[in-house]
């Protein structure tokens, strides 16, 4: 049993946020509620298990026996989990409605919005982003980690052996290491105190959006070169969202905004899709 559970990368990614979510309730003081945090993995599991049930038909497809039980006995609930995670972790509302839509809409996408088979949005980014922009209701707090030292080395540590198994390291250290270098260049420009640059980069919310949302692979370009320049991109619309137009929860909307480009560089060059490992 142990063996198969560290198996599949995405065991650790489940292990990993359940105890960053556990951690920020207990030691931050964060006022969630375990009803709307039930309702979004509900949300997300159902409409995961609808889509893949009942999306064969929809597209004319016909399957033997064994591959409907194989439907009907809740597939890929790992994805659905760590999209629900992600939403509780970062996503926050007083209407469960809100929080219904957001994990339907992240689901949903995947299935709906992709390419030659892949889809081009992380689910829980879009879901975000969505009730965002269509309710009221929804808010994210991107300060609401703070900046004490051992969520860095927490995150870090978690992030480090979750890439590891990816493989998807060089998409989170082109993105911190080009937002770092911007933030510098103006930290030195306007004359502050590295102080505030430290500060800045401490910020548990950034590193828990490069090393864990930013690297999800089935979402993200697949060549090297293609997740380089993907990186950098969405580290530049960050700055400039964030500094420019004032924007505080810039790290998501560069995101979203950044995530079609993913179809032409996977067009302009080529390398084997991910897969993950079961």
């Amino acid at each position: 049993m142990q063996h198969m559970l560290i198996k599949d990368a995405r065991d650790y990614q489940i292990l990993f946020l359940s105890l960053f979510l556990f951690l920020g309730i207990s030691t931050r003081d964060w006022t969630l509620q375990p009803t709307l945090m039930l309702v979004i993995l509900v949300s997300c599991l159902v409409t995961q298990w609808l889509f893949k049930c009942l999306l064969p038909y929809v597209q004319g497809k016909i399957f033997c026996k064994q591959t409907h039980a194989k439907l009907l006995a809740f597939p890929s609930w790992r994805s659905a989990t760590i999209t629900a995670l992600g939403l509780c972790l970062l996503l926050r509302a007083n209407d469960y409605r809100t929080m219904v839509l957001a994990g339907f809409l992240a689901i949903a996408s995947k299935f709906i919005l992709h390419y030659q088979g892949k889809h081009f949005f992380n689910p829980a980014n879009f879901g975000i982003i969505s009730v965002l922009t269509i309710t009221p209701d929804a808010w994210v707090s991107p300060g609401q980690w703070g900046t004490d030292g051992w969520y860095l080395l927490l995150f870090l540590g978690c992030g480090g052996m979750l890439l590891q198994k990816v493989g998807r390291w060089d998409t989170s250290a082109a993105f911190l290491l080009t937002y770092t270098g911007l933030e510098a260049i103006r930290n030195y420009w306007l004359g502050w105190s590295w102080d505030v640059l430290h500060h800045q980069l401490m910020s548990g919310s950034l590193l828990l959006f490069a090393l864990f949302m930013l690297t999800d692979p089935r979402s993200i370009p697949n060549s090297h070169l293609s997740r380089l320049i993907w990186s950098i991109a969405i580290a530049w619309v960050t700055f400039i969202l964030q500094h420019q137009f004032f924007v505080s929860t810039a790290i998501f909307w560069a995101l979203f905004a950044i995530s079609p480009l993913t179809i032409i560089l996977d067009q302009r060059w080529s390398a084997p899709r991910f897969k993950w490992v079961v």
